[in-house]
Order: C-alpha cells, then structure tokens, then sequence
C-alpha cells in the first residue's frame, strides 16, 4: 500500500479521536465542565478546547496545515496529559497519562514531518 495511502489513514483515525471528542462536548458539555472543575481549569475554556477539537481535527483529517494542526493537537495531548492525568499512583489515570503522551508524541512527529516537507 502507498505511503500516501497509509499516511492519509494514519491521520484520518488521530483526527477522529478529537472530532469525536468535540462532537461529545458539544452534545453534552457537563461531565466535561464537572472535569475540568476538579482540576480547577475555568470552564470558560471548554468552547476553546471544542474548537481546537473540531477544528484542528477537521484540518488534520483533510491534510490541512498539518504541521499546525497536528503541532497544535500534540501540545494539547501533552497539556492534558499533565493537567487532568497526572496522579500516576492511580493505574487508570496513569494509563490516561501515558496514552496522552503518546499520542501527543505522535501527533508532534506528524507536524515535523510536514514542517520538514515544507522546506526541501
């Protein structure tokens, strides 16, 4: 299969992860407001973070300025990670933590890949 292919799929299913996320905050904004309330980030922030999710998703998924899409999502895997998963002595949160790492480190190759293509 070509790379093309592969890389247009790989991106596909990262981005669904986020447009589904919006989507859910969308539908139904309070167990995610209850959430961030826990770990004292204001909620006035949840209509940023929707369209980080839908936006930089959608432009993800279509090939968009990736390396700002992508670059942008994988920050936000990596502030995530330590603002809402941190407490590692919980094996769930610490799995949360760990697969937001990866994700953000995922997301943040994606972005240097497209940066690296952008300037040969």
């Amino acid at each position: 299969m070509p790379v093309v292919i592969i890389s247009i799929i790989g991106r596909g299913l990262l981005a669904l992860l986020f447009i589904l996320a919006g989507i859910a905050k969308i539908a139904n904004s309070r167990p995610f407001l209850d959430h961030m309330d826990q770990h004292h980030v204001p909620g006035w922030l949840l209509p940023a973070v929707i369209l980080l999710e839908l936006g930089a998703g959608a432009a993800l998924l279509i090939g968009w300025r990736p390396m700002v899409s992508a670059g942008v999502l994988g920050l936000f895997c990596v502030a995530t990670a330590f603002v809402f998963h941190f407490d590692l002595a919980d094996k769930a949160e610490r799995t949360l933590f760990f697969k937001d790492l990866a994700l953000g480190g995922a997301l943040i190759v994606i972005a240097a890949h497209a940066w690296q293509a952008s300037n040969t």
